[in-house]
């Protein structure tokens, strides 16, 4: 059999992913066992085991891809002329939020009270993300209310952590206002 190329191995991890997101929405981390996702994905067990160890590891991808995207999209608001405010760059976070996506954000979370390492996760994409939105704050500090670097970066440190913490409070109001599959059939 022809051995996968680097970007055919990229593309069967993100088919398992994704895959293994829409059955952590569906029936949550817990419930959600390598057999769903085998199934979800139409690969076979070994497939999956071939990129990923265990289900922590697809967690954890399926993190690094989420704030990767995140990441591009808050780097292009930051670099823009005219970046957010910080109500705005809350707007659009929160705009258009997939409700399935919030959901396995909050059951991480719930799952990083038990398991140490789900926790190194949901801690290193929390304080990335924190990052991320510092940069953007102290970019419209510099851009919009004409601060100095310095003082911008100083002064965006406590707005990106309210930003970051309302944030996460409306995923979880999307995550608990959104009905799942199962019930909303």
């Amino acid at each position: 059999m022809p051995r996968l190329t680097d970007a055919r191995k990229e593309l069967r991890r993100a088919q398992i992913s994704e895959a293994a997101v829409r059955c952590f929405g569906r029936n949550g981390l817990e419930r959600t066992s390598i057999a769903d996702i085998t199934a979800e994905s139409g690969l076979s067990a070994g497939s999956i085991y071939a990129h990923y160890r265990n289900k922590a590891e697809l967690v954890q991808a399926s993190a690094r891809e989420a704030l990767s995207e995140r990441a591009a999209v808050i780097g292009a608001w930051a670099a823009s002329d005219a970046p957010p405010d910080p109500d705005e760059l809350l707007a659009r976070l929160v705009a258009g939020k997939d409700p399935a996506a919030a959901r396995v954000a909050v059951q991480t979370w719930g799952e990083a009270t038990t398991d140490p390492a789900i926790r190194a996760i949901v801690i290193d994409m929390i304080d990335q993300t924190r990052a991320m939105l510092h940069e953007c704050v102290a970019a419209w500090l510099v851009k919009i209310e004409h601060k100095e670097p310095a003082e911008a970066r100083e002064r965006a440190t406590p707005i990106a952590h309210r930003v970051s913490a309302l944030y996460l409070a409306a995923l979880l109001d999307i995550a608990l206002q959104a009905p799942t599959e199962d019930t909303a059939s």
